[in-house]
C-alpha cells in the first residue's frame, strides 16, 4: 500500500502538478499585470477595516487568522526542515517562487470564493472551490470530487500529520508519552470544533498573530546572532537552487530538479496557494471593502507572511547553524529544527521549538476542520445534520496522528494534497477571466476616490449563478454605510 501511495504521489509531483502549479502561477500573475507586486501594499491597507462583520460572517481579519491557522504549521517547521535535507538548500528558493506565483493564484481562488458564496441552513456565509465548480461551471460533480479530496486531506490527513509533529516534538522536549499528548489534543481541539466555525475563527484570532510574533522575534535573534553568516547563507541557498554547487560533480539535473520538487512540494504544502483550501475561510467572510476582490488582497497577504516571512524564518535558523553541515540521516524533520534552535539559543530552544509546534499544528487542526466542514455541508446541499460523526472522525484523526508514523502519513498527505490542487487549479483557470473582471473593476472605483462596491448588476452575465440575498444592492450599500459610520 505504502509503494503505491508513493508512486502515485511520485507521478502527481514529479511531473503534473509542478507544471500546472508554476504554470497557472505564471498565467495569473501575467494577465493580473504582476497584481503581487503592483498591489503589494494595499495588501496590507485593506487590513485596515478588515475588523467589523455581520451576523452571517466572520470579519476579513478572523477570515486571514483561520486561513494562516491551517498554513503556519508544520509546514512552515517539520515541511521546511524536510525540504532542506532532501532538496538541499536551494529548495528554499523553490519555496519563494512558488510563493510569489501562488500570491496571485491565491488572489484569483479567493476572489471566485467570495463572489459565489452562499448561505447554510443556519444562516451563516459557506464558500470555496466546491462552490464555484458548481455555481460557476455548473458543474456539481467536481464540486463533489474536490470536497471528498478536501474531506480527505484537511479533515482527517493532515489533521494526523499535525498532531505527529506535535507528539514528536513534545516527546524530545519533554519526553512526554504519544498517547497521553493524543488524548489532550483531542480534547482540546474538541471544545473548539464543537463551537463552530465562528469559534474558530475567534481562537485563530487570539491566537496567531501572538505566535507568528514570537516565532518571528526569536528568529530575528537568532539571525543577529549568526550575522556573519547570512550572506553565505542566502548565496548558498541561490547556488544551489541552480545546481552551481554540483557542477564540479556532474549532477547538477538532479540537484536541480530534487530543489525544485521539494522546494514546490514544501511550498504548496505550507502556503496551500491553489490548493483550494483558504478559499474556504474566504467565502466565510463580511468583506470591507464589500467587493469580491478585497478577500483576494487579504488572502494574497497570508501566503506572503507565511512562506516568504515563516518559512525563510525557519530555513536561515537551520542553515545558520551549521547542523546540515553533520550527518543528520536519522534526524526527522522537527528534530533538526530543534537541535538547529538548541545550538544558537542552549538547551531552551528545544522547549521552545516544542511549544511554537503546538500551538503552530493545534491552530491547523481546527483551522483545517474549518474547511472540511463546508465541504461536509456542500456535500449535504447547505445543510449541517452530518458534522457531529464526523467532528468525531476528525478527531479520531488527531488520536491515530499522535501515535503513528511519521513517513506514512506524510506520503498520504502529500497524495491527497496532490489530487485536490489539481481539480481546484482546473477550475480557476477556466473562471479566471471572471476574477481579472472583479479585479479591474475594484482597482478602477479605486482610481475614482471611490469604496469598491460590488454592484451585481454591472455584471448581468453573473447574477444568474448567485444566490438570492448574498450581492443584492441594497444589502451591500447598507453594510458600506455601516462601516463608513454614515
Amino acid at each position: 500500500m505504502i509503494e503505491f501511495i508513493n508512486s502515485l504521489s511520485n507521478i502527481i509531483w514529479g511531473s503534473l502538478l509542478i507544471y500546472l502549479l508554476l504554470g497557472a502561477g505564471v498565467y495569473f500573475t501575467i494577465r493580473s499585470g504582476f497584481i503581487q507586486i503592483r498591489h503589494f501594499t494595499h495588501m496590507f491597507g485593506v487590513l485596515k477595516n478588515s475588523k467589523q462583520s455581520d451576523k452571517a460572517g466572520i470579519s476579513s481579519f478572523q477570515a486571514l487568522c483561520t486561513s494562516l491557522a491551517a498554513r503556519v504549521g508544520t509546514g512552515n517547521l517539520t515541511g521546511v526542515a524536510i525540504a532542506l535535507t532532501a532538496g538541499g538548500p536551494g529548495a528554499i528558493f523553490w519555496m519563494w517562487v512558488v510563493a510569489l506565483l501562488g500570491m496571485a493564484t491565491s488572489f484569483v481562488e479567493c476572489t471566485l470564493a467570495q463572489l459565489y458564496k452562499t448561505k447554510d441552513d443556519q444562516g451563516n456565509y459557506r464558500g470555496g472551490p466546491s462552490y464555484y465548480m458548481q455555481k460557476g461551471l455548473n458543474q456539481r460533480w467536481m464540486g463533489v470530487l474536490f470536497s471528498i479530496f478536501l474531506i480527505i486531506a484537511f479533515g482527517l490527513v493532515f489533521n494526523a500529520v499535525q498532531a505527529n509533529s506535535i507528539a514528536q516534538a513534545t516527546a524530545v522536549a519533554f519526553d512526554f508519552n504519544p498517547l497521553y499528548v493524543g488524548i489532550g489534543l483531542v480534547i482540546l481541539s474538541g471544545i473548539v470544533i464543537f463551537g463552530g466555525l465562528k469559534s474558530i475563527a475567534k481562537v485563530a484570532e487570539l491566537v496567531v498573530p501572538i505566535m507568528a510574533l514570537a516565532y518571528l522575534l526569536l528568529a530575528f535573534w537568532v539571525m543577529g546572532h549568526h550575522i556573519e553568516r547570512l550572506p553565505d547563507v542566502f548565496m548558498l541557498i541561490i547556488r544551489n537552487a541552480f545546481g552551481l554547487q554540483e557542477a564540479a560533480g556532474g549532477a547538477v539535473g538532479y540537484g536541480v530538479a530534487q530543489a525544485m520538487t521539494q522546494g514546490i512540494q514544501r511550498g504548496l504544502f505550507s502556503n496551500e496557494a491553489g490548493m483550494g483550501s483558504a478559499p474556504n475561510a474566504a467565502a466565510s467572510a463580511s468583506p470591507y471593502p464589500p467587493h469580491p476582490a478585497s478577500q483576494g488582497y487579504v488572502q494574497m497577504l497570508g501566503v506572503f507572511m507565511d512562506t516568504i516571512v515563516i518559512c525563510s524564518a525557519t530555513a536561515i535558523i537551520i542553515l545558520s547553524s551549521g547542523v546540515l553541515e553533520g550527518p543528520v540521516d536519522q534526524i526527522n524533520g522537527i528534530e533538526l529544527t530543534q537541535l538547529a534552535l538548541s545550538s544558537a539559543v542552549g538547551s531552551w530552544g528545544s522547549i521552545f521549538i516544542a511549544i511554537a509546534i503546538f500551538f503552530f499544528a493545534f491552530t491547523s487542526i481546527i483551522a483545517n476542520y474549518a474547511y472540511a466542514e463546508s465541504n461536509m455541508i456542500f456535500l449535504e446541499n447547505n445543510h449541517t445534520a452530518g458534522l457531529l460523526i464526523f467532528r468525531l472522525a476528525a478527531l479520531g484523526m488527531v488520536m491515530f496522528g499522535a501515535l503513528a508514523e511519521m513517513p506514512f502519513i506524510w506520503k498520504l498527505a502529500d497524495l491527497s494534497m496532490g489530487l485536490m490542487a489539481i481539480t481546484n487549479l482546473i477550475a480557476i483557470l477556466l473562471l479566471s477571466g471572471i476574477a481579472f473582471r472583479l479585479a479591474k473593476d475594484y482597482n478602477q472605483q479605486r482610481v475614482n476616490g471611490k469604496v469598491p462596491t460590488f454592484d451585481i448588476n454591472q455584471h448581468p452575465e453573473l447574477k444568474k449563478q448567485f444566490e438570492e440575498g448574498i450581492w443584492e444592492k441594497e444589502q451591500v450599500e447598507k453594510w458600506v454605510k455601516k462601516e463608513s459610520g454614515g
